[in-house]
C-alpha cells in the first residue's frame, strides 16, 4: 500500500492472518541452559494458550515465569531475554505494540552481551523486533534487522537451512509489503526450494511457502500463477493435516480471496463459508482467526450488494476482535471500517461517522500518523465526510493526508 496510491480506496481489506514462516513459531522453545521446572512449566502453559489465541492468560503466565526467572537467574540471563521475548510476542499478537517493543530490545540486548551478537538467540530476537517495526510501518529498520537475522542465520547453519527459508521468507514479505516485487520473488522463491529439499515436497512448511509465493503473485496481478500453487498449497495441508485443521481454513481463505480478486464470487463463496465452518468447529467461535473469517465472508456480501447479510457478519467480527484483542487493536480499527462502509453504503451516514473516527483514533495511536494504514482511513473519512456533503471536514481530512505523505 504504498501512500502515492491512497486517493481512492473505498475500504482497508482486513486480510486473514497471514501465512507467514516467522519466529513467532519458535518463540516459546527452550534453551539448553539451566532451568527451574516451575518456568519450564508456566512457558509450556503459556505457550498452549499463545496458539489457542488465549493471549491475554498467556500473559499472565508469561510475567508469572519472568518473576520466577528473574529471582532465580537475575536480570540478565538468557532465560530472562528469552521470557522478555515471549512477553513481547504476546502483546505484539495484542497489538500493544509501544509494550511490546521494549521488551523485545532488552532481550535482544541480554542475548548480544551474554550469548554474542552471532548466535541463533540473537538472530531470532532480532527477527522478531523487525517483525514489529514492520507490523508499524518502519520498513527501513525492519530490512536492516532482517538482513541481520538472515546473515547470521546464514553464516552459521549454511545456506540451505530451514531457519534461512523462514529468513528469506520475512524479508521477502516486507518486499512485497512496499510493492518491491522483483526483490520478494526470488527471495520466496529461494525459501520454497530450501523447504522443498528439506523437508519433502508434501510437508505442512512447503504449503507454508507455496501459498507466500502465490500472495505475491496475486498481489502482482499473476492470477494464473497463483491459482496452482494454492491448489497444491491447500491440498498438502488437508492431506498432510486433515479436512478439520485451521491451516487448510486458512488456505480454503486464501484461494477465496483469489477468486474474489477475480470477481468470481461463485467459486469463492463456498470457500468462504467452508473456511468460517472450520475455524469455528476447531478453535471455538471466539478465536481471532473466526473473527477474521466471518469479516472476510461479509466482505463478500458486501460486494454482492447483499447488505442486510453482511452487516451481522461484520458486527460478530466486531465483537470478537474487542473480546479477542482489547478495544485498541487494529484489527478491531479495520473492522470498525468495513462496518462503517457498509453504513455509509447503505445512506445510514449518522451511524457511519463514529465508527470512521474510531477506527482512525485506534490507528493512529497504534501505528503513527504516517502508516500506510492511517492515510487510508484518512481518505476514507474524507471521502465519506464529501459524500454526505461536508465539504469543509473533507478537505480538513484531506489536509492530514497530505501531510502524512
Amino acid at each position: 500500500m504504498s501512500s502515492s496510491q491512497l486517493r481512492s480506496p473505498v475500504k482497508m481489506k482486513m486480510p486473514f492472518v497471514p501465512f507467514v514462516i516467522i519466529s513467532f513459531l519458535l518463540a516459546f522453545s527452550s534453551f539448553i541452559h539451566a532451568q527451574s521446572e516451575e518456568w519450564a512449566s508456566l512457558n509450556a502453559q503459556a505457550r498452549s494458550l499463545y496458539r489457542s489465541g488465549q493471549y491475554d492468560q498467556a500473559a499472565v503466565l508469561v510475567r508469572k515465569a519472568l518473576d520466577s526467572v528473574q529471582k532465580e537467574w537475575g536480570t540478565d540471563h538468557p532465560n530472562v531475554a528469552q521470557t522478555l521475548n515471549n512477553l513481547g510476542l504476546i502483546l505484539h499478537g495484542h497489538g500493544e505494540y509501544a509494550q511490546a517493543r521494549p521488551l523485545y530490545e532488552r532481550s535482544l540486548a541480554i542475548w548480544e552481551k551474554t550469548l554474542g551478537p552471532n548466535s541463533m538467540e540473537v538472530a531470532k530476537g532480532m527477527n522478531n523486533l523487525a517483525e514489529l517495526h514492520r507490523a508499524e510501518g518502519r520498513y527501513a529498520q525492519a530490512e536492516s534487522l532482517y538482513k541481520r537475522s538472515l546473515a547470521i542465520w546464514e553464516k552459521a547453519l549454511g545456506v540451505d537451512h530451514v531457519d534461512v527459508a523462514a529468513s528469506l521468507n520475512n524479508l521477502a514479505l516486507l518486499y512485497k509489503i512496499q510493492g518491491r516485487y522483483a526483490q520478494a520473488e526470488p527471495l520466496y522463491q529461494r525459501s520454497l526450494a530450501i523447504w522443498e529439499r528439506s523437508v519433502g515436497p508434501h510437508h505442512p512448511d512447503v504449503a507454508i511457502s507455496l501459498n507466500n509465493l502465490a500472495g505475491l503473485y496475486r498481489a502482482q496481478g499473476d492470477y494464473a500463477k497463483a491459482e496452482p500453487l494454492y491448489k497444491r498449497s491447500l491440498a498438502i495441508w488437508e492431506q498432510a493435516l486433515g479436512s478439520g485443521h485451521p491451516s487448510v481454513a486458512q488456505g480454503l481463505n486464501n484461494l477465496a480471496e483469489l477468486y474474489i480478486a477475480e470477481g468470481n464470487f461463485t467459486l469463492a463463496k463456498p470457500l468462504l463459508k467452508r473456511s468460517l465452518a472450520v475455524s469455528e468447529e476447531t478453535l471455538g467461535s471466539d478465536h481471532p482467526n473466526v473473527a477474521t473469517a466471518l469479516n472476510n465472508l461479509g466482505e463478500l456480501y458486501y460486494a454482492e450488494g447483499k447488505y442486510a447479510v453482511a452487516e451481522p457478519l461484520f458486527e460478530r467480527s466486531l465483537a470478537t476482535w474487542e473480546k479477542a484483542l482489547g478495544p485498541d487493536h487494529p484489527h478491531v480499527a479495520l473492522s470498525l471500517n468495513n462496518l462503517a462502509k457498509l453504513h455509509e453504503a447503505q445512506g445510514r451516514y449518522a451511524e457511519a461517522e463514529p465508527l470512521f473516527i474510531r477506527s482512525l483514533s485506534i490507528l493512529e495511536k497504534a501505528l503513527g500518523r504516517e502508516h500506510p494504514k492511517v492515510i487510508i482511513s484518512l481518505n476514507n473519512v474524507a471521502e465519506f465526510y464529501r459524500k454526505s456533503g461536508r465539504e469543509i471536514e473533507a478537505a480538513a481530512m484531506e489536509r492530514r493526508v497530505s501531510a502524512a505523505e
